[in-house]
């Protein structure tokens, strides 16, 4: 086992020292391989940056979630012209479902409206998203309040005049969240009690956030727009109870609503259910698809560099030819010298792959800071299957100059060499 040990050292440092000597040809082969770990590295990271943002943006919300619309989340037998002629589901479905529906943990109605602007004294925020919901959204949505409360039932029921601000608005408004609570804003020229601030939650890539939006309950919108309103986007969202079979609670759901809405055993459901499970499986899918497609590409990249390093490992063991046969002369066993180059294609691929990482590294802190609250990760996943590419690539590229430069026959090398 020494002896083994004491070869790998052996080869490992005339590695090195073949590889100083050689600065302009190491670092042109560097370049293939950085170029190559660099483009397979950054497009992992992007693919897994976004999937974390998605998530992120969705976290509030429990994937055995339901959101029952006229919409489909993804694709659907249904032909386009025959789902967009389905109805909006109402309020009056929403109780219902709330009020007959098993196993059912939480129900909220939602509306979404136009964005609005919110007035205080003479301070004004324009273009505010509205949180039209009931109070079973604070739940579902795992809400989280920074100062004061979430409104409740009987004020949701009776469309109370009160408000919970984003933290965003909440400063702009009056410079700090606890100085909120009790004060009246104006929107829809009416006005409105804060009763609550939420915690600072921060932007993400899409520009969706809490921070920047505020709530109110849904029977106040609905007097300001009316139930049939074009400009509105109803949805129900529904919460089993943990532990449900959740085929089996969508069964039921959709049971629930079609008989609510006196449908035939014939007809089609005009509605649609979506669990949101299935779009973390439709995104999964879409990340997917990214990821392999950017391998692919990649890929050509990190196969010129390949290419390089077999190139130049052979030039390595023509020039040295001489040596080896010396080193052959000498005592030196066949699996030495295989080492001996094996381990330079090697360290020249890892060191390519170190530095690609690297450039990997500085893009990713650049593109934090110029996409504002948009995290570009790096993960130590990522930076392990760089350093594992990089010393395949090596080892695959080095390994014919190698076996190559062990069979010389040193008598032969010798003569060749001279």
């Amino acid at each position: 086992m020494l002896i083994y040990l004491r070869v790998l050292k052996e080869s490992f440092n005339f590695a090195i020292n073949a590889l100083r000597t050689n600065k302009l040809r190491t670092f042109l082969s560097l370049v293939g391989v950085t170029i190559g770990i660099f483009s397979i590295i950054a497009v992992l990271a992007a693919v897994d940056s976004l999937k974390k943002e998605i998530e992120g943006s969705i976290s509030g919300l429990d994937n055995s979630t339901i959101i029952i619309m006229r919409f489909n989340f993804g694709p659907t037998d249904i032909p386009r012209w025959k789902w967009q002629q389905f109805p909006d589901v109402t309020y009056d479905e929403y109780q219902y479902i709330e009020r007959s529906t098993p196993n059912l943990a939480e129900a909220t109605f939602t509306l979404g409206v136009p964005n609005e602007s919110v007035k205080y004294e003479d301070k004004q925020v324009d273009n505010v998203p509205i949180g039209a919901v009931t109070e079973s959204y604070y739940y579902i949505e795992s809400l989280k309040l920074a100062e004061g409360r979430f409104f409740n039932g009987s004020e949701s029921n009776s469309g109370a005049m009160v408000v919970v601000l984003g933290d965003e608005i909440a400063n702009q408004l009056f410079g700090n969240s606890a100085n909120a609570i009790g004060k009246e804003v104006r929107i829809y020229g009416r006005k409105f009690n804060v009763i609550g601030v939420l915690e600072k939650e921060g932007t993400s890539l899409f520009g969706g956030s809490k921070d920047t939006s505020v709530w109110m309950p849904v029977n106040v919108v609905r007097r300001i727009y009316g139930d049939n309103n074009k400009n509105t986007f109803p949805q129900i969202v529904v919460k089993p109870e943990k532990g449900v079979d959740n085929d089996e609670f969508i069964a039921m759901l959709t049971q629930q609503l079609r008989i609510k809405r006196g449908l035939k055993p014939d007809e089609i459901s005009n509605f649609f259910v979506n669990q949101l499970q299935g779009f973390a499986d439709f995104i999964d899918n879409i990340t997917g698809s990214m990821n392999i497609i950017g391998l692919i590409i990649s890929g050509f990249s990190l196969l010129v560099g390949g290419f390089g390093i077999a190139n130049i490992m052979f030039v390595s063991v023509k020039e040295r030819t001489n040596l080896i046969g010396i080193q052959k002369s000498l005592g030196a066993k066949n699996k030495f010298i295989l080492f001996q180059f094996l381990f330079e294609a090697v360290i020249l691929a890892v060191i390519g792959g170190l530095i690609g990482l690297f450039l990997v590294f500085i893009v990713s802190i650049l593109a934090s800071q110029f996409t504002g609250d948009f995290e570009f990760v790096l993960s130590p996943w990522n930076m392990f299957i760089g350093t594992a590419i990089s010393a395949a690539i090596g080892l695959i590229s080095g390994i014919l100059p190698a076996i190559s430069a062990s069979k010389l026959d040193p008598v032969e090398a010798i003569r060749t060499g001279m």
